[in-house]
């Protein structure tokens, strides 16, 4: 049954034909009509106009006020079984941004939702739980920090404020995880499937693949289409970058060897020479002859005599260390938080979230500084490959490769290092129901974030670029960060039969659930083109675009490594290693001498001196154009305030914020939106 307006219950009568999203034809709320079909059969007309995706329903609503606002701004308040949304009179969606409003919660963003009634009575509603009276005003608080709260107006319209609370418990209730990111369907959204091109490529077809090599001048690799059938495995993508000179049968056996099946593949390849791998666990486990072993040793080599092994969980946080400090902090920011104001800072630092940044940082500068220094194999290993590699490997490009900090650059590097490499956003953002939450993504923007303060002229996107993204990973319109695999994207949006594989060409008609050409880069379906010129840096500098940087493989920039020597990064030092492979020694890779044997490292810098001035007689090279080392001590790593802070305005003005009319009105901030009293 679905609650209606003024105690009835509603059945929402069929459209007779299907309008295009976003352009129902109404006047707006107060205006519009929506025919309803009551209990007794009669029609039913209710003023509002909220623009229904494929298989949404309205299960209720309400007459309210927008509160925390200044004025405050009547309206109505939504719940379908996808979202909650708070319609202002007069608003209605636009026809050029279809796909999302400033106003809508879906359901799998909700992290809290409060019932108030008097200045005392305050009930907090869980799934499942019964509303014990009827609210004067509810909270919802948004995993994304954003916050929403409704009063509702007096007069006789006490039942519809309870039916429209217990509507959004029994949703967020009935809708498994999964269901809350089924996704919605957007084949009517923008240009025809024909006819729409992805802002950036997708990377999910081979042409895809070689145009990014030949981008990066990758000449010593290419692409393998081993996995093109997910056989090897279907957390990889159908494509990666593989040594020129190994041939796909040899990668085959030797990506048997490691967790998962992630062998080593290629993520970037330095101008100046250098290369940077990643790949998952050694399995030790197994029995690997002399020939698989020779092919994991070529492969970790890719062509170099220096090797460098970085055990990336070295001094970083846990998956679960990571989702407790996500859990304090958003506790910690909530309006309603215990915290007297003189222990904030400290209830701050014990979050535990800025020694979680400041730690992430610390490392990708170090490996930044391995990667540029000399020309050398540098090998990210991770057990699974599928969470901290792709942070590390995404900060070390951005800290080295200028073009990465392009708008469209950054955009290619999301999809390249977390979307195609298989990140599981899915688990990570708590959609699939599983115990391995952490928000390993969210960590990574807040890094982000934190090189944008420190290096605001080196980057071409904003800070409100990095909040449209931030909000993005809970909005379910496209399969970017709603699956876990790329093999479980292509299955989804229906490239793939049902009971095989196989990879069908082509995009599936308009049955199906989601368009898979729509992606989250797709922002001209969410937001206007007035708030997508504030997704550019204004401070940027021109001169640090990759035109003006130092051109492709130049052969003086960097100096060879010592002969056949591996090494072993950990805890900020270098270690010798007499083998590549965990399985026997291997006679193929010498010893290191010990007058390459370096003292520890205590910061980026000091890497960096002890990298560049070893050995004496190479002499000293001067610090590579373009490279960033950013600063990691105490006062250096900072709350990211206007996103974390949302919520409650009145921390950010006794911070020093300032705040712009302009600032104020766009929804990607969502300033106006979330300020509470």
């Amino acid at each position: 049954m679905w609650w209606g307006g003024r105690g009835q219950s509603f059945n929402i009568a069929p459209q007779k034909e299907e309008p295009e999203m976003g352009v129902r034809r109404g006047k707006g709320l107060g205006g519009g009509v929506c025919h309803l079909k009551g209990a007794n059969g009669d029609d039913v007309e209710k003023e509002k106009n909220l623009e229904e995706a494929e298989g949404e329903q309205i299960l209720a609503w309400a007459p309210g006020v927008r509160k925390g606002l200044e004025p405050e701004m009547p309206g109505t308040l939504i719940c379908s079984n996808l979202r909650v949304t708070f319609q202002p009179h007069g608003w209605q969606r636009s026809q050029e941004t279809p796909l999302s409003s400033e106003y809508d919660f879906s359901l799998a963003n909700i992290g809290r939702l409060e019932a108030v009634h008097g200045p005392s009575r305050v009930q907090l509603l869980r799934p499942g739980s019964l509303l014990k009276f009827i609210p004067e005003e509810i909270l919802i608080h948004g995993q994304d920090f954003r916050l929403l709260r409704v009063g509702f107006e007096a007069g006789g319209l006490e039942p519809q404020a309870f039916q429209v609370t217990m509507a959004i418990v029994q949703a967020r209730a009935q809708n498994s995880p999964a269901q809350q990111y089924a996704g919605i369907t957007l084949s009517q959204a923008g240009q025809s499937s024909d006819s729409r091109k992805p802002p950036i490529p997708l990377l999910e077809t081979i042409e895809d693949w070689e145009t990014e090599r030949k981008k990066q001048a990758a000449r010593g690799w290419r692409v393998s289409t081993v996995n093109e059938r997910f056989d090897v495995a279907t957390s990889l993508p159908r494509y990666f970058w593989v040594p020129n000179r190994t041939l796909d049968s040899e990668i085959r056996r030797a990506f048997g060897h490691f967790h998962q099946g992630r062998g080593p593949r290629l993520s970037w390849h330095h101008p100046g020479g250098s290369d940077l791998l990643r790949c998952g666990g050694f399995y030790t486990a197994s029995d690997p002859n002399k020939e698989d072993i020779r092919a994991v040793e070529s492969m970790l080599q890719a062509g170099h005599s220096d090797v460098v092994l970085v055990d990336t969980m070295d001094e970083l946080p846990s998956l679960a260390d990571v989702q407790l400090a996500h859990l304090r902090l958003r506790a910690l920011c909530l309006p309603d938080s215990s915290v007297a104001e003189d222990k904030w800072f400290s209830a701050l630092e014990g979050t535990r979230w800025l020694d979680y940044t400041r730690s992430c940082l610390r490392k990708a500068s170090d490996i930044s500084v391995l990667v540029t220094s000399r020309v050398r194999s540098v090998v990210l290993q991770e057990r699974g490959d599928r969470d901290f590699n792709g942070l590390l490997s995404s900060l070390v490009q951005l800290l080295s490769a200028p073009e990465a900090r392009t708008l469209l650059g950054f955009q290619s590097l999301v999809q390249r290092e977390w979307v195609a490499a298989g990140h599981p956003f899915l688990t990570r953002l708590g959609g699939s129901g599983a115990s391995e939450e952490a928000p390993v993504f969210l960590l990574f923007l807040d890094c982000v974030w934190q090189l944008l303060q420190q290096f605001p002229a080196e980057f071409e996107f904003s800070e409100f670029f990095l909040l449209a993204l931030h909000d993005s990973v809970r909005v379910p319109d496209t399969l970017t960060f709603l699956r876990d695999t790329p093999w479980e994207r292509g299955k989804q949006s229906g490239q793939f039969n049902n009971y095989t594989q196989v990879y069908t060409p082509g995009f599936p008609g308009a049955g199906n659930s989601i368009n898979p050409q729509l992606s989250v880069w797709d922002w001209n379906l969410r937001y206007s083109n007035k708030q997508i010129l504030q997704f550019r840096n204004p401070g940027y500098d021109p001169e640090h675009c990759p035109d003006s940087w130092l051109p492709r493989q130049q052969p003086s920039f960097m100096v060879p490594g010592p002969p056949s020597s591996v090494w072993l990064f950990s805890r900020g030092s270098l270690t010798p290693l007499n083998q590549l492979c965990p399985w026997r020694d291997s006679p193929s890779l010498l010893a290191v001498s010990s007058r390459w044997l370096p003292r520890p490292a205590i910061s980026s810098e000091s890497l960096a001196d002890q990298e560049w001035g070893l050995p004496s007689h190479w002499g000293a090279c001067p610090l590579p154009p373009g490279l960033l080392l950013p600063g990691c001590l105490g006062p250096q790593i900072r709350l990211w305030r206007r996103c974390y802070l949302r919520g409650r305005p009145e921390v950010q003005f006794s911070m020093g914020m300032k705040y712009t009319r302009d600032t104020l009105s766009l929804p990607i901030i969502y300033f106006r939106r979330d300020i509470s009293i």
